[in-house]
């Protein structure tokens, strides 16, 4: 049975204004991001969320982003390396207080917005983003848009990684997001959505704007959490995914399943080759 991992972009409620319906999403996936105080969130926020997340038995990832409350981290920001380094430690920081104080383990750490966007084409910074994170904590799983310069910046310094793929989202040709400013950008269509998500993870493919078929790997499908069909969304997505012989997993119960595969069929390698010899 093939497994993917299902994740949302949560906590984005500030003070007295609610972005999502978290408590009704947290149940139906399987990795929350969880915005840490820079594009979204203050820290009642966080603390609900975690604890939201906790009840659910869902795995938590930081949702670090550009410092834009004004803008929820949409609008391109000009910095340096260090500070993107620092930006990093300083959300990854914020959001592992929580979970400590909940007796949870920080799963992955996933970009947000602008700074996703601009990361995925921009090799620099995903390496001092990716600095970042290994300097909090090296075993963290780093998840970016599949086939992004993110994903190669990470795996340069020995990160994990999670390809992610977007249920509501189009593609541009060359596997890059394309820009919400643009006509067609999401699909509200949850039917189309089901069918785009079913053949990116079966297939490996998706069809971008221009009607070209483009390769990507899908570790793990995102719904986002402030999409007007949120709800709907996650809940067909993942009927249709159950009915289709996908299992759903957060990233780190889906690796731990490979590794005992594996080891299950060297085992049974060996023995065979044993039995062989002995023959």
């Amino acid at each position: 049975m093939k497994h993917i991992d299902l994740n949302c972009d949560l906590g984005e409620s500030f003070g007295a204004y609610t972005i999502g319906n978290d408590e009704r999403v947290i149940p139906l996936i399987s990795s929350a991001n969880v915005a840490c105080g820079f594009h979204a969130a203050d820290p009642v926020v966080m603390d609900r969320t975690v604890r939201m997340a906790k009840e659910a038995g869902c795995k938590v990832g930081a949702h670090i982003g550009f410092p834009d409350l004004m803008g929820f981290g949409r609008r391109n920001m000009v910095i340096s390396a260090e500070e993107a380094k620092t930006y990093t430690i300083y959300q990854l920081g914020a959001l592992k207080g929580f979970l400590d104080a909940y007796g949870l383990k920080m799963q992955h750490v996933k970009p947000h917005g602008a700074l996703y966007n601009m990361a995925a084409k921009d090799h620099a910074l995903s390496l001092a983003i990716c600095e970042g994170i290994k300097a909090v904590d090296p075993q963290l799983i780093l998840m970016g848009l599949a086939g992004s310069e993110m994903l190669k910046a990470a795996e340069e310094l020995g990160l994990s990684t999670a390809s992610e793929v977007f249920a509501d989202r189009a593609y541009m040709p060359d596997g890059s997001l394309v820009p919400r400013s643009r006509e067609g950008a999401v699909i509200h269509d949850e039917d189309e959505a089901c069918r785009r998500v079913l053949r990116m993870v079966t297939e490996g493919t998706v069809e971008a704007i221009d009607g070209t078929v483009i390769p990507l790997k899908a570790d793990t499908v995102c719904v986002h959490g402030d999409n007007d069909k949120a709800l709907l969304f996650v809940q067909k997505i993942r009927a249709m995914l159950k009915e289709n012989g996908c299992e759903i997993r957060s990233l780190c119960e889906g690796r731990s399943a490979d590794a005992a595969e594996n080891l299950c069929i060297e085992k049974s390698a060996e023995a065979a080759e044993s039995g062989a010899k002995k023959s």
